[in-house]
C-alpha cells in the first residue's frame, strides 16, 4: 500500500494512493489518524482498514493525483537519521576507505521539501549537490534487536534526495551544517509499506536524474550496512521509534565528484527514482529575499 499525505484547504491530509488517484482518508474514514506517523502507531489494524476504505470507496472521497499539492510523508519525526558513504563507489570518489563502521549524521525537519516543492540554493552558497537515498521508516520501538527481527522494526519506505551544500559540509570534520539548510532535502512522494518490496528494500534499481540526464545509477543491494543491519548498529546506541527516519545514504555520481563539478541550479529540475517505490521530483529556486 501506498500512503501520501497531502495538503487541502491549508490543513494536512493522508490518503491512500489508489491506480490513477488518492483516497482521502479523512472523507473516507474519518476515525482513523490524519497523519502516516498516527497510522504507524496504531498498528497494523490502521493499515488494514485504510486499505479495506481505500477498495470500497466512492467518488465524493477520491481526487486525482495531478494537481495534488503534496507534503513530506512524516513531518515531525522525532529523530532523522543519516548514513554517509554507504556504496563502496560512493566512498571512493570522494577518496574514503571502505567504512568499517557507518558515518552518522542527523537532519532537523527544516531542512524537509515535499515532492513538487522546491529545493531551495541558499544565499549562501552555489554548491548545491544532489543524492539518491532511500528512506527506511521504523515502524516499532528497537532497542538492542537482533539481525533476525530487525526488519520487523521497519513499516516501509520512502526516497530521499540528501541535497547538500558541500563547501559547508566541508568546513569541519562534522558534515551536520552542509546537510541541515532550510529546505534542501527532498522526501517523498509517498511512503511504501515493506510488505510492497523486498526484503529490506534490497536489489532495487536507484537513480538520480537532474533535467531528465541519469546522474547515479545503482541498486540498494550495493550499500555497505544494509537496512537490517542500519537497524541493529543504531538500536545498539539509541532507541529507535515509530516514524523515525533512517536515511540509506548515496551511491557514486554525485556532483562535486565530476570533472568539472555539477551543481544544481535554479530552473533546474532534480528527480531520484527506486525502483518500487516512486519517483520524487522537486524543482530548484533560489532561497527567496527576505
Amino acid at each position: 500500500m501506498q500512503l501520501v499525505a497531502f495538503e487541502e484547504a491549508g490543513r494536512a491530509r493522508l490518503g491512500v494512493v489508489d491506480r490513477d488517484g488518492v483516497v482521502d482518508l479523512e472523507r473516507a474514514a474519518p476515525e482513523l489518524p490524519r497523519d502516516l506517523a498516527g497510522m504507524i502507531r496504531a498498528g497494523d489494524g490502521a493499515f488494514a482498514a485504510a486499505a479495506a476504505t481505500a477498495a470500497r470507496a466512492g467518488a465524493a472521497a477520491r481526487r486525482a493525483l495531478s494537481g495534488l499539492r503534496f507534503r513530506p510523508p512524516i513531518e515531525n519525526a522525532g529523530k532523522i537519521l543519516c548514513l554517509g558513504l554507504n556504496y563502496v563507489d560512493h566512498a571512493a570518489e570522494g577518496g574514503h576507505a571502505k567504512p568499517e563502521y557507518p558515518s552518522l549524521f542527523m537532519r532537523c525537519t527544516t531542512s524537509l521539501a515535499a515532492h513538487g516543492e522546491a529545493l531551495l540554493r541558499p544565499k549562501a552558497s552555489s554548491k548545491f549537490d544532489y543524492e539518491a537515498e532511500l528512506v527506511a521508516v521504523v515502524g516499532r520501538t528497537a532497542r538492542h534487536v537482533s539481525l533476525a527481527n530487525a526488519l520487523d522494526h521497519i513499516a516501509g519506505y520512502s526516497c530521499f534526495n540528501d541535497g547538500s551544500i558541500r563547501d559547508y559540509q566541508r568546513k569541519t570534520s562534522q558534515w551536520t551544517i552542509g546537510k541541515n539548510f532550510d529546505r534542501t532535502g527532498g522526501f517523498g512522494p509517498w511512503f511504501v509499506t515493506s510488505d510492497e518490496v523486498p526484503p529490506g528494500a534490497a536489489g532495487l534499481s536507484i537513480q538520480s536524474r537532474l533535467n531528465g540526464k541519469v546522474m547515479q545509477n545503482a541498486n540498494t543491494r550495493d550499500m555497505i550496512f544494509p537496512v537490517a543491519e542500519t537497524v541493529v548498529l543504531l538500536s545498539e546506541c539509541m532507541t529507535l521509534e515509530p516514524g523515525d527516519l533512517l536515511v540509506m545514504g548515496t551511491p557514486a555520481g554525485v556532483g562535486y565528484a565530476r570533472t568539472p563539478p555539477v551543481w544544481m541550479q535554479p530552473g533546474d529540475t532534480i528527480e531520484i527514482a527506486i525502483e518500487g517505490i516512486g519517483v520524487l521530483s522537486n524543482p530548484i529556486a533560489d532561497e527567496p529575499a527576505r
